[in-house]
């Protein structure tokens, strides 16, 4: 590992004051630098991945708020706009902000329904600015204390969360998929477009070449609307109206104004989305093989914060990681966070160029469901990895696991289960990620470590089942003989032959009378016995 030119630059300027300069900081996996061209192509990916969430809020919040066809426009321009420079200080970084991890920002679903509560109040957008605008600023201030809390993340909580998120995703890439059918069914050509999609993805995960590899999901993209534009199934027509360029005017709603029932509730929003970012930054520190300590999480959330804070200058929302562009981090292994940087620069463009946006925004949605099933699912198949490094032995670690994805999965079996309760309820409890990472952090702090009261053998759900083995299998072994892998090895490493007790006496004669020498031969004797 070494140190960056600027940490040398550092160091020599504090030598020649006579004073210590601070450790320089090693270059992680997170710090590789590619090609111009690729860093582009992978920033466009990681951009079309989310390119339809980040729109999503803008036309959910603007259609309710009664606006204008224009000004729906400027709202998702200034959402890409502030998307982008919120994901280039998240992972390009800055003194004391940001995580410097390919973490992609955009605006939080988890602020929709408080929102909407906003303005069916009688509020309009400048009540949410306002509200966006204090309990963003609150946020920053308390970053640092917030981050302290990462001792209290270990893998039965990472692990739980990150899983949870891919599950919570795929009911979004699977309605993508499904299409509009008639009753809410499936319709049959948007499946087999998707189906395509899904198979281009495979296929090109397949290929040997890695760059290929790695850039499937794009291609999958680019390949999907091709063959929808043979079914018919896409539509461009919208390409290229309106002005070239436009750069989205400040305050263009007015000044933010401030009511104190709005504040509180985006207050909550802040809290859900600060936890949302905090498990972000730890699976994909988890993925990348990045260190991830409780500084790099508060510089995360400042920068999270920070962006939230200056969003409703630019008539925006409360910003926050993307959890499906880390599932990107895990399907193509691009590691580095100047992808992510790139991504930003691209969101930023199309911002300013509705002309872009447009052409991305005209792939069908079967297209992106297909090709989603994988990004998320992949999230999910991280989340069991690292729970696969969960000591469920004699601990209460399987109930947590247990009664956080039961939390965390309502909102998936039931989306309108929490429909009937307060408006903040719904905001935490309505979030999967939100209900499962504060249900899994609390258990965690009163199982594992609030141990006063805990019982000596843990609950019958819990404890493992009492193991026995025969005594006579204990004198076939010698010290240093050890399990690997389902293989029993001896101190040296060589393989000792597992032998079914009907032939262990014939073997054991032929090893005395010199017939068998090594343990190639027992093997082919055990075979050649079990096939006749």
């Amino acid at each position: 590992m070494s140190s960056t030119p600027s940490a040398s630059r550092t160091r020599d300027r504090a030598a020649r004051r006579g004073r210590t300069a601070p450790p320089p900081r090693t270059l992680g996996p997170e710090d590789e630098k590619l090609p111009l061209g690729r860093t582009t192509a992978y920033g466009f990916q990681h951009v079309l991945t989310m390119y339809g969430a980040i729109v999503a809020v803008p036309l959910i919040i603007g259609q309710a708020g009664g606006l204008s066809a224009d000004e729906i426009a400027l709202l998702i321009s200034s959402c890409l706009l502030m998307g982008g420079i919120a994901t280039f200080l998240q992972s390009f970084g800055a003194p004391y902000i940001g995580s410097k991890l390919p973490l992609v920002q955009g605006v939080s679903f988890a602020g929709v329904a408080p929102m909407l509560a906003i303005l069916a109040g009688g509020s309009d957008l400048r009540a949410i600015f306002g509200a966006v605008l204090v309990s963003s600023v609150v946020g920053f201030l308390f970053a640092g204390a917030f981050s302290r809390i990462i001792r209290f993340f270990p893998p039965v909580v990472t692990g739980t969360v990150i899983t949870v998120i891919g599950i919570s995703l795929l009911p979004v890439a699977i309605s993508w998929a499904a299409g509009g059918g008639e009753g809410g069914a499936a319709a049959p050509d948007s499946l087999l477009l998707a189906g395509i999609t899904l198979l281009i993805v495979l296929l090109l995960s397949k290929v040997g070449v890695g760059m290929i590899s790695r850039l499937s999901i794009l291609l999958s993209f680019v390949l999907g609307t091709g063959v929808a534009v043979l079914m018919g199934m896409a539509d461009f027509s919208g390409v290229g109206e309106g002005a070239l360029i436009t750069f989205p005017t400040p305050l263009a709603f007015g000044a933010p104004t401030f009511e104190v029932a709005a504040i509180v509730s985006m207050l909550i929003v802040v809290l859900v989305t600060m936890t949302e970012t905090t498990a972000d930054i730890l699976a994909v520190g988890e993925i990348t093989g990045a260190k991830v300590d409780s500084r790099r999480v508060a510089n995360g959330l400042r920068a999270d914060m920070l962006s939230s804070a200056g969003a409703p200058l630019l008539n925006s929302f409360t910003q926050t990681a993307f959890a499906a562009n880390v599932g990107l981090v895990a399907v193509t292994g691009v590691r580095s966070r100047f992808v992510v940087s790139a991504a930003g620069i691209i969101m930023v463009v199309l911002g300013l160029f509705p002309v872009i946006g447009q052409v991305v925004a005209a792939i069908p949605a079967p297209v992106l469901g297909g090709a989603s099933i994988v990004l998320f699912g992949t999230v999910a198949s991280s989340g069991v990895r690292t729970l696969s490094t969960v000591d469920f032995r004699n601990s209460m670690n399987l109930v947590i696991v247990a009664v956080a994805f039961a939390f965390g999965l309502v909102p998936v079996a039931a989306p309108q289960f929490y429909a009937g309760f307060p408006a903040w309820t719904q905001t935490i409890l309505g979030s999967g990620i939100s209900a499962a990472a504060i249900v899994a952090i609390v258990l965690n702090l009163l199982f594992n470590e609030l141990t006063a009261g805990n019982a000596r053998n843990p609950s019958a759900v819990a404890a493992a089942p009492v193991r026995i083995v025969r005594a006579d299998v204990l004198a076939h072994l010698r010290d240093g003989d050890q399990l690997q892998n389902g293989t029993v090895v001896d101190r040296e490493g060589a393989e000792v032959a597992v032998v079914p007790e009907h032939h262990f006496d014939d073997v054991r004669r032929m090893i005395d009378a010199g017939e068998i020498t090594d343990t190639g031969q027992v093997q082919q004797l055990i075979l050649s016995k079990s096939s006749s």
